[in-house]
């Protein structure tokens, strides 16, 4: 029997001096943080939106601690795939994810998800772009509310650049919602379709983000009526907010966010929004974000998890609002 006793002595002995190396472990590495190469996922293909600021931030934060810093694109399911390979991830801040305002959406968006928005921390949201809705210059509406008045008593398309993506769902709450119109929703696969869509004639209305559609806004061949931010675009002064015309409080935007698992150590996403802030007060970073029409901005972790939040609530709302869903 004392052989017995000794025996589980020794293994609870055992386990309470693994337990206490673990808790020793964590902190240490928590400071030591990092010792390695970190890989950015990015959830959508290369040379998109997302793609090109983790390419901006990724190189100077590499540059910043001390390591490589490794793009790799996991496309697919609307950002789902990426998401599910970072929420599900060792919390060690050496696998994060880059994503949009897609990862809000999808979590009311999808009935069967991979991940929920829950599993995921927000380590920065350093900027976005607003949401738009335009014409081809020949088209008789002048402002928004000349388009609104247009469409009463009939109904009006609108093409995206597909179906759940931010720009729809902002689209379709605002017509349905606000504007209370009726509406038919014209999706295609990407924006430029969509444009060639409305330039041809053959879909009255484009709505999607402004980096999307900024060159044809600079050159003339699209008309922009609005967009959906609670101030206008310093790069583009004369296109009127929603606010302006004639519904103030419509703001929807489609950000770049960096994510980490949820039970990331505190302080290892400290020192990474800390690094991600100071980069874009870089003036050749921002200047970079800018071309791209990204309003940039520095937020503390505690911050950007609460705008998460709010952004993950809102988009719900709409998505429910409006109807819409997938499998």
């Amino acid at each position: 029997m004392s052989e017995i006793l000794s025996g589980r002595r020794s293994r609870r002995t055992g386990w309470l001096g693994c337990a206490l190396a673990l808790l020793i472990a964590a902190p240490a590495a928590a400071q030591d943080f990092p010792s390695r190469p970190i890989t950015m996922i990015v959830a959508f293909a290369a040379g998109g939106y997302a793609d090109s600021v983790a390419r901006i931030i990724g190189t100077r934060l590499g540059e910043r601690i001390g390591q490589n810093v490794v793009i790799e694109n996991r496309g697919g399911a609307g950002g789902n795939i990426a998401g599910g390979l970072v929420a599900h991830a060792p919390p060690d801040g050496y696998t994060l994810l880059v994503t949009t305002s897609s990862v809000a959406v999808n979590d009311a968006y999808y009935k069967n998800k991979v991940f929920s928005a829950s599993e995921l921390k927000a380590i920065a949201i350093p900027g976005g772009a607003p949401e738009t809705l335009s014409v081809k210059p020949d088209h008789p509406a002048k402002t928004l509310a000349d388009l609104i008045a247009s469409a009463r008593g009939r109904s009006l398309d609108y093409a995206s650049a597909g179906v759940g993506t931010s720009s729809h769902v902002a689209a379709a709450y605002f017509f349905k919602e606000l504007a209370k119109i009726n509406t038919v929703h014209v999706p295609f696969q990407g924006g430029a379709p969509a444009i060639n869509a409305v330039m041809g004639g053959h879909v009255e209305v484009l709505v999607g983000t402004l980096p999307g559609y900024a060159g044809q806004f600079r050159s003339g061949a699209m008309r922009a009526l609005a967009v959906a931010s609670e101030k206008r675009v310093p790069e583009f002064p004369d296109i009127p907010t929603y606010g302006e015309g004639g519904y103030p409080g419509f703001a929807a935007e489609t950000w770049v966010g960096v994510f980490a698992p949820a039970r990331i150590d505190d302080v290892i996403a400290a020192k990474l929004n800390a690094a991600i802030n100071e980069i874009i007060k870089e003036p050749a970073t921002e200047e970079r974000l800018r071309a791209l029409s990204l309003q940039t901005r520095t937020r503390d972790l505690a911050v950007s998890n609460a705008y998460f939040r709010s952004e993950v609530a809102d988009w719900a709302k709409r998505v429910q609002a409006v109807g819409i869903s997938a499998e």
